[in-house]
């Protein structure tokens, strides 16, 4: 068994499929069941948003699209689209104002993808990368989630709010003295390894409910400090006139890190408080904003150039060790049996199948065997075999 990873821009071979895998017969049954259904996804679901629904998973109708000109005109034409398999990772610039879902849910209008989700929640203040996963992508989306990430960010000295940014109202205003050494000296109090106390006006959930819930019942309550870690912070002191002062933060850090608490605490330090008033992602994961594409352009584009944007599902396991199985052992492994091997124990693992050359999924090793975690299913692959062989015969044509 070779432990060769593919070869960058490899495509695979005009007319292989999962059929050529040695498959447990359970499995490629399954395969076909799904594809005489015509295609569609098991785990179709239904997301309400703002009094109208989205159906995902078997092409059918909407009775609600997303906001902005593509609604306008799909309400035009009856307000219907048809969806279809779609698998990648699509680099969104988040605009302001817009929620990580309306963000996510446009794109998915867009690209008329069956299955979708996004990486990790970026408020409507904040802009930026906003990795969107499409189809057999969403298998592996947990792991931007856990991912690092870095954030360029405004604090506004001498003024709090009651949420912590500039969507609050002023609570309390301060006068600031406040010196660019005074800054320096107070940076290194948050970085490294520090805890932070969750803000009333976050996602994160108590008994089954929001914070924000609760914020917006005017009920406070009781919340644990957590421990996030803080690589790289500096900070610029900004003049913007004589009233306001401002700092310029670029922060590098774990997840889990709320920008917003990390400005009110730098701002408490400095005596003089402080409100997070601009915040936009730069990077996480690896992928930067300089990758990104933003949603009005990809309303320009046409459908061919939309799916030319999207990155292999494989662009998430960019830190993994891969791992190449023969035929009858890979087979196997998508039925989710171990395999034995001379493996070093290893904790990401990327396996791919040998003939065709095809992503599995993710594993882990140890004492010699290649333990299973997240598997694509035959269908899966089947579709993204074919969009290979699509991508291949389109340059075979452009290139006669």
């Amino acid at each position: 068994m070779s432990t060769a990873g593919p070869p960058q821009g490899a495509k695979v071979p005009l007319g292989l499929s999962t059929a050529s895998l040695d498959l447990p017969a359970q499995i490629q049954t399954g395969r076909r069941a799904a594809s005489a259904a015509g295609g569609m996804s098991s785990d179709a679901h239904q997301v309400n948003k703002r009094g109208g629904s989205f159906v995902a998973g078997a092409p059918q109708g909407e009775t609600q699209p997303p906001r902005g000109a593509a609604t306008r005109a799909t309400a035009e034409r009856g307000g219907n689209v048809t969806r279809r398999p779609v698998h990648g990772v699509l680099l969104l610039d988040k605009p302001l104002g817009w929620s990580s879902n309306d963000a996510l849910q446009k794109a998915k209008w867009l690209l008329r993808a069956e299955k979708a989700g996004h990486t990790g929640t970026l408020d409507p203040l904040a802009t930026g990368v906003l990795p969107l996963c499409f189809g057999a992508a969403t298998k592996f989306s947990q792991l931007q989630l856990d991912a690092d990430k870095t954030y360029q960010a405004v604090a506004r000295l001498g003024l709090k709010t009651s949420t912590g940014d500039a969507e609050g109202e002023a609570i309390e205003e301060r006068v600031v003295h406040v010196t660019q050494e005074d800054v320096a000296r107070v940076l290194s109090r948050f970085t490294g390894r520090i805890r932070q106390t969750p803000p009333m006006h976050s996602a994160l959930k108590k008994d089954g409910r929001a914070l924000y819930e609760y914020a917006r019942a005017g009920i406070e309550v009781e919340r644990e400090a957590r421990d996030v870690t803080i690589y790289e912070l500096t900070a610029t002191l900004d003049h913007a006139d004589s009233l306001r002062q401002a700092l310029i933060l670029t922060i590098k850090c774990s997840k889990g890190t709320y920008i917003r608490t990390l400005a009110e605490d730098i701002g408490e330090v400095l005596g003089c408080g402080a409100h997070l008033s601009a915040l936009r992602r730069v990077e996480t994961g690896g992928f930067r904003e300089s990758q990104c594409v933003t949603l009005t352009a990809l309303e320009a584009m046409t459908e061919v150039e939309r799916l030319r944007c999207l990155l292999p599902v494989e662009s998430l396991l960019s830190d993994h060790t891969v791992v190449t199985l023969d035929l009858q052992n890979a087979g196997r492994f998508l039925s989710g049996l171990r395999r034995r091997g001379d493996w070093p124990d290893m904790g990401r693992i990327a396996v791919y199948g040998e003939t065709p050359r095809a992503l599995l999924g993710t594993a882990h090793s140890k004492a010699g065997e290649l333990i299973p975690g997240r598997l694509l299913n035959p269908l899966e692959i089947d579709q993204l075999l074919s969009e290979c062989v699509t991508d291949q015969s389109a340059l075979l044509s452009a290139a006669n």
